[in-house]
């Protein structure tokens, strides 16, 4: 799944990031049912595999997903034009967690007013629907 097909919402959704040695707590700063970005104090580094638990407020769900580090801000400035962080792709998430994480991002993205294009928006619906029809 090409991560780029869905468009991100920017949401502050709490994250516990878990390697195998060690584990830190992290904030996304936005997400898409393929990735997030999240902000930490200590990035991990670029291609690096972990585990991740994310919890979605105001619900009753956490997302376990596998991820990978596709971009990481381990050396540079940490402000608000770039924030210390990485950029992860979601290896391995359930059918389930992703229809959720589409639907919160739809729900953020109507109650912004947030101009998306029409491709994304479709993607996300598509991606709603789908996961519907297969539960």
């Amino acid at each position: 799944m090409d991560y780029r097909n869905f468009a991100r919402a920017n949401v502050k959704w709490p994250v516990l990031i878990s390697t195998d040695d060690s584990s830190r707590d992290g904030v996304t700063l936005n997400v898409s049912p393929s990735g997030a970005y999240i902000r930490c104090g200590n990035p991990l580094r670029l291609n690096e595999v972990f585990d991740m638990t994310i919890d979605v407020p105001n619900s009753e769900w956490f997302i376990e997903a596998t991820a990978e580090v596709v971009f990481s801000n381990i050396y540079g400035p940490d402000d608000k034009i770039s924030p210390r962080g990485m950029g992860v792709r979601f290896l391995s998430i359930t059918s389930k967690d992703r229809q959720i994480i589409a639907k919160e991002v739809l729900q953020h993205l109507q109650a912004d007013k947030v101009e998306i294009e029409q491709w994304k928006l479709q993607s996300l619906q598509t991606l709603i629907i789908d996961e519907s029809e297969t539960n």
